[in-house]
């Protein structure tokens, strides 16, 4: 929903590399939220195509929810400067990066 909400609609190929999972796992999550009525089909000019992009339930959501994990964030870096984080985050991103060679 994150990616959705930041980026409109994507396929589900996009979700999974986002995701860095395989593209049934995608499906089966989507296939839930689209029941849920959270996302929703784009039609495209290619049929093998499945675009999605969040409904309008589906943002009012993701707003909601994000309120909640916002303040979680702040909740649990509390202490730690912005340098710190950003110093966190290069490096996560390093690990992930060799997780994935």
């Amino acid at each position: 929903m994150y990616y959705l909400n930041n980026y409109g609609s994507a396929t589900l190929v996009e979700l999974a590399n986002y995701q860095s999972v395989e593209k049934p796992t995608i499906t089966r999550t989507i296939a839930r939220l689209e029941e849920l009525g959270y996302v929703e089909h784009v039609p495209s000019k290619d049929k093998r195509e499945k675009r999605m992009r969040l409904t309008e339930l589906g943002k009012k959501v993701y707003s909601e929810v994000r309120v909640t994990i916002d303040q979680y964030e702040q909740d649990i870096l509390k202490g730690i400067t912005e340098e710190e984080q950003l110093a966190a985050i290069r490096i996560m991103g390093e690990i992930r990066n060799n997780i994935l060679k």
